[in-house]
């Protein structure tokens, strides 16, 4: 259990944001489309990320950088770099830890959770959620921005996971952030930086 809870400490999030407008039903259906073309065309993602968790006993968030990998159609590499040096693989059905030397791993293909939270997670890494039908989804527009914000249905994620929030670049259709919300209003917000995909990434890289 306590993998667990580093794990999901690792990706919840989320953030107030003022002035949303929210989407007709044409536009969701042409901002769908835009992001589900690119979704299509993804083999690979790469890129730096700034992760952000915010707990309410602290007067700063925590702040750590480090590298994403990702593989069709899912394997996911998180390696943080500083200040700490830590990495998640998801591969085979497996979840792999390696906390600077010390490695572990657990087996999600009987778990419930974890095989939902390793969707969850390749999904909001491409962009990519809208047909989940473990989610209400609203959408909204921002200045720069498309938010859609996901709602767990399940009860049993719901005590984990409040709400899912993806922002995407409205000229690109690329989600630039992923949230995650707990019901206690702590979050982590993991900004996107540096994203390149279709780029070679060798299966090496997902080797633990």
């Amino acid at each position: 259990m306590h993998n667990i809870y580093i794990l999901l400490l690792l990706f919840f999030g989320s953030q107030n944001l003022l002035c949303q407008e929210t989407l007709t039903a044409n536009e969701i259906v042409a901002f769908k489309k835009g992001v589900q073309q690119l979704d299509k065309e993804t083999k690979t993602i790469v890129s730096d990320f700034v992760q952000y968790k915010h707990l309410s006993f602290l007067n700063n968030d925590v702040e750590t950088i480090g590298k994403l990998a990702f593989k069709a159609p899912n394997l996911i590499k998180w390696e943080y770099t500083a200040p700490y040096t830590y990495s998640v693989i998801f591969k085979n059905d497996n979840l792999f830890i390696d906390d600077a030397g010390d490695k572990s791993k657990i087996d999600i293909s009987t778990n419930k959770m974890f095989k939902s939270l390793n969707d969850i997670i390749a999904n909001s890494i491409k962009g990519n959620m809208f047909e989940d039908q473990n989610f209400d989804i609203l959408y909204f527009k921002l200045q720069d921005y498309y938010l859609v914000k996901f709602v767990p249905k399940d009860k049993s994620m719901h005590r984990f996971i409040s709400q899912i929030e993806l922002k995407f670049t409205i000229k690109t259709n690329d989600v630039s952030e992923v949230k995650m919300l707990e019901p206690s209003g702590d979050y982590t917000k993991i900004v996107f930086k540096n994203k390149i995909r279709n780029s070679i990434v060798k299966d090496e890289v997902f080797s633990n």
